[in-house]
């Protein structure tokens, strides 16, 4: 199958779902009338979820909607749970436990099948916890609203549906610059990317585009000169220095390969 991979939708959590539903219309212009799939995979009790999404989506013409859910991992390669995912124009992700969807589906047939849709042009959103499960390696929890103490941050593998970048949400909301500059700290190589509640970064080839109410912060941690993650004692506060921080916010773009931002047209809102 060629690889002509479609937009990835990053959301902080929180979109909102009565009013101008600014992310959600984003995402019913991508799928332009196809089917979406409400992954509710990220909740333990995913009841009420699908029926939330279902009337935000109808208010925007998205009437082809099913719900995606496993209870076990052997759910992810049963025929019928595989068959909800056949003609889908889009995948969502909704809010909950990040590491729910990466032990439960992570390296199933349902997790090769959501691929497939990502390479043939498909759209993949996902929010808060569906957000954070895009990178190749997320984060999965830490201490908000405090400085990074080392040893305190957990990691594990991600979807990898985006190379290159850990993701945090919920991010002014619940201070979570810490733990980002630590999840950095640990791998300069990433780019700590922070999306605000009601934010989206919509990830298009090499280029994201901020969408919403906040900010998306953007940690380069390349030309970072020194760091104590190795050396220090596991209570000691995290120390980096020579790093990079970009706030974006909606309009404004960013250029991955280029590690740069572009400002948006000033009339955005």
């Amino acid at each position: 199958m060629a690889d002509r991979r479609g937009p990835l939708l990053i959301i902080g959590g929180h979109e909102d779902k009565e009013g101008d539903r600014t992310i959600l219309a984003e995402l019913a212009r991508l799928l332009d009338g196809g089917r979406l799939v409400l992954a509710t995979v990220a909740s333990h009790e995913p009841d009420g979820y699908f029926e939330a999404y279902q009337k935000a989506f109808a208010a925007l013409g998205v009437t082809d909607l099913v719900e995606l859910y496993v209870h076990e991992r052997s759910d992810g390669a049963a025929p019928e749970t595989l068959d909800k995912l056949d003609g889908a124009a889009g995948v969502f992700f909704t809010g909950g436990d990040q590491l729910r969807i990466s032990s439960q589906i992570g390296d199933t047939p349902v997790e090769h099948r959501i691929h497939e849709i990502h390479r043939a042009g498909g759209v993949i959103a996902g929010t808060s916890a569906g957000a954070a499960v895009m990178s190749e390696t997320m984060l999965v929890k830490g201490p908000s609203a405090e400085s990074y103490r080392i040893g305190e941050l957990h990691m594990a593998p991600g979807l990898g549906l985006v190379r290159d970048m850990i993701i945090d949400q919920h991010f002014a909301e619940r201070g979570r610059y810490g733990r980002l500059l630590g999840a950095v700290a640990h791998n300069p190589r990433l780019l700590g990317v922070g999306v605000d509640e009601n934010t989206a970064l919509l990830v298009e080839g090499d280029e994201g585009r901020v969408i919403g109410a906040g900010a998306v912060y953007v940690v380069d941690g390349e030309e970072a000169s020194h760091s104590n993650i190795a050396e220090a004692r596991a209570e000691r506060p995290l120390s980096i220095f020579d790093v990079r921080m970009h706030v974006l916010s909606c309009g404004d773009r960013f250029h991955f390969a280029r590690r740069r931002p572009e400002a948006g047209p000033d009339d955005q809102d």
